[in-house]
């Protein structure tokens, strides 16, 4: 089935797409070559714009005919970002409790190498820190005239403690 060019007596091919309106719908009109190179000389999406609405077109084509907000504007987004950042929906840090939410945030690992370790899920870097080298005095094979059981305990020890340095550790 042959498509028929839409310029008025026109027998052609109609394989070229010319629009209708201004306003970039789908809208549009099949038009063979020779009509469509006519259509494109007498086009003018500016005709019956004034120049303040050329330019208004002309700039906001920038941003893709998209409204844009100033940074200081209450509708724009970063600020709804950051106000609802600091709005606290969940109370955590008004409740008093603060502290065992904090809490929650340590994994399983993490507490199973704090239990081998000898120490509580709201202990600091610095108190792992001595704690490890207080274990290892006390594990040493050397302390423990190279007893087996005291080496396979500071191996566990040692795991534990690379364990919460990777995750807990300052880097």
């Amino acid at each position: 089935m042959k498509i028929i060019c839409d310029w008025e007596n026109c027998n052609e091919t109609g394989a070229y797409k010319a629009p209708v309106e201004k306003d970039n719908s789908k809208k549009y009109r099949l038009l063979c070559l020779n009509h469509v190179k006519i259509f494109n000389k007498n086009w003018n999406y500016f005709e019956n714009m004034s120049d303040q609405e050329i330019e208004f077109f002309i700039k906001s084509d920038l941003t893709w005919h998209k409204s844009t907000k100033t940074f200081g504007s209450t509708d724009n987004f970063f600020n709804i970002l950051w106000n609802n950042a600091l709005d606290d929906k969940l109370n955590i840090f008004k409740s008093s409790n603060y502290r065992d939410f904090k809490k929650t945030k340590v994994s399983q690992q993490d507490k199973d190498a704090l239990y081998i370790m000898e120490l509580n899920d709201d202990v600091k870097w610095e108190q792992i820190q001595f704690k490890f080298k207080e274990l290892v005095k006390k594990y040493h094979p050397d302390k423990n005239q190279g007893n087996k059981e005291f080496e396979d305990k500071l191996k566990i020890i040692t795991l534990a403690y690379s364990q919460l340095k990777k995750t807990l550790g300052k880097k």
